[in-house]
């Protein structure tokens, strides 16, 4: 039996436009999660912490860090003013 690395995998599975649409969508909210949780980490806080800073319950924070979860822009703006940044979007 023949085994690709992950590379040769990677390269197949993107020759389809679907696959390589979706991998593109995760891999936004990914560094988005990736941010919040190297934040949290870099400034002592909890889970619970940040969620007391937005208003929210530990359990939001859980899945957002967790989770297949799709925030809001509502619910990441709150999470970057709690955390002293400044959501932006932009389209390119």
């Amino acid at each position: 039996m023949d085994f690709m690395d992950h590379k040769d995998l990677k390269n197949e599975l993107f020759e389809s436009e679907e696959v390589k649409e979706k991998y593109e969508k995760l891999n936004v909210m990914y560094e988005i999660k990736k941010q919040i949780i190297r934040y949290r980490i870099e400034n002592n806080l909890s889970q619970k912490e940040l969620a007391e800073k937005i208003g929210t319950k530990q359990s939001a924070i859980s899945r957002l860090e967790n989770d297949g979860y799709n925030p809001g822009v509502e619910f990441l703006d709150k999470v970057a003013h709690a955390i002293g940044k400044k959501l932006e979007i932009r389209f390119k």
